[in-house]
């Protein structure tokens, strides 16, 4: 799921944004006025929504404000199957109890995986 703009940023955020107002005022693509109008605003930002303004009308912006690229859900639904079918072959071949509920353990944790990939939410 992709990075809210509502979550707030920390010191090594603000930097990049800095760094990268800098790179832009030295190509000049900023005024000196609107450089320190904009650094004053990156220092200032709690959220990544704060620093999406500084950078509409600019080229390239700091790379934590482009949202992930989306995987590509059946090719990680793809990377479950060998743990599934391992639980089903250790189920079915050593037939012991303590196997059997490590096999329905596994078994649980790849459903809900592949089903928080199905909905959309697999970060978690």
């Amino acid at each position: 799921m992709a990075e809210l703009p509502e979550i707030r940023i920390g010191t090594a955020e603000r930097e990049e944004a800095v760094a990268l107002l800098g790179e832009h005022f030295s190509a000049g693509r900023l005024s000196l006025v609107e450089f320190d109008d904009r650094v004053a605003l990156a220092t200032q930002a709690v959220t990544r929504a704060d620093l999406v303004p500084l950078f509409s009308d600019l080229p390239s912006a700091p790379s934590f404000l482009y949202e992930p690229a989306a995987g590509n859900v059946a090719t990680d639904l793809l990377t479950l199957v060998p743990f599934a079918l391992a639980a089903l072959v250790i189920m079915v071949a050593v037939r012991h109890p303590i196997a059997i509920l490590l096999g329905f353990v596994v078994l649980f944790i790849v459903a809900r995986r592949g089903l928080r990939l199905m909905r959309g939410t697999g970060t978690g």
